[in-house]
């Protein structure tokens, strides 16, 4: 991502809100207030105020037509003040978003702040393996990558997603911290009867570290889950996560980005503690 200038207290807190309350038309308040300033300094509103009425919504839309996200792909043109909407605005005097993720490098990537001590060397032993080239080879599901994901549990051609999770929370020295398994959902149960759930809905935010489940469409199977570790939720909210098993042979370990308020097959994350 781009470099950015350091927020102020109003800044960091109008991101916060946004992050958990969508700002629309009927909105009113000190965020509305911040939100209608930063327009009105565009040139985009007449006069500021408290209220999100139909001339700040049609100044967000022209503000969402000509801008990016932090990732440096267009922002949606829906006059809806979300949390990529938010980030440009605060943003916007910083240069043009670069498209690389985090920790994009093979260089030693530095690794985002938060999360717990296992979380954070499982993560970095993931970025390692895709710095080694991780993929299937020879076949779908298959290869010495994925041979090394399923054991002890399977064998080669099977999903890997999981098992790669499981791999890399095994290679610390006590062991992998569940039982390891070479299913998301299972392993967010166990997650959970472990007290080792975050609940993003009481305040809760995902580190580095954590693992994140959703669903995928899978044909013949809906409720197919896939896992990741959390690499980092941005400042503009966006998801990045390190996966395995995800696209058409040969699926390789790599980062993936997602907006997270969008997230709507999400099932949970969960987080092993120190």
């Amino acid at each position: 991502m781009a470099k950015t200038h350091k927020l102020d207290k109003k800044d960091q807190a109008f991101l916060d809100h946004v992050r958990r309350n969508l700002l629309r038309r009927g909105s009113q308040g000190e965020m509305v207030s911040y939100l209608n300033q930063r327009l009105h300094t565009l040139g985009l509103v007449p006069q500021p105020g408290p209220l999100f009425d139909l001339a700040t919504q049609r100044a967000v839309r022209t503000f969402q037509a000509s801008q990016l996200d932090e990732r440096g792909r267009p922002l949606t043109v829906d006059g809806l003040v979300g949390p990529l909407t938010a980030w440009r605005l605060v943003h916007i005097e910083d240069p043009v978003p670069e498209t690389e993720p985090p920790t994009a490098t093979t260089s030693k990537p530095t690794l985002p702040r938060g999360g717990s001590a296992r979380g954070r060397l499982a993560l970095q032993t993931a970025l390692q393996e895709r710095d080694a080239g991780a993929r299937e080879l020879g076949s779908n599901n298959s290869g010495d990558f994925v041979r090394k994901y399923l054991h002890p549990n399977g064998k080669p051609p099977l999903p890997w997603c999981a098992g790669f999770v499981s791999w890399c929370y095994s290679q610390h020295p006590q062991g992998c911290p569940y039982n390891y398994s070479l299913g998301a959902r299972d392993i967010l149960n166990q997650f959970t009867r472990r007290g080792w759930r975050i609940d993003p809905r009481k305040g809760q935010q995902p580190e580095p570290g954590d693992i994140v489940v959703w669903t995928r469409d899978v044909p013949g199977n809906p409720h197919a889950g896939h896992i990741g570790l959390v690499v980092e939720l941005s400042e503009g909210g966006i998801l990045y996560v390190i996966e395995g098993n995800k696209g058409p042979f040969p699926a390789p370990v790599k980062v993936f980005d997602y907006v997270y308020s969008r997230m709507n097959n999400l099932l949970g994350f969960g987080r092993v503690p120190d």
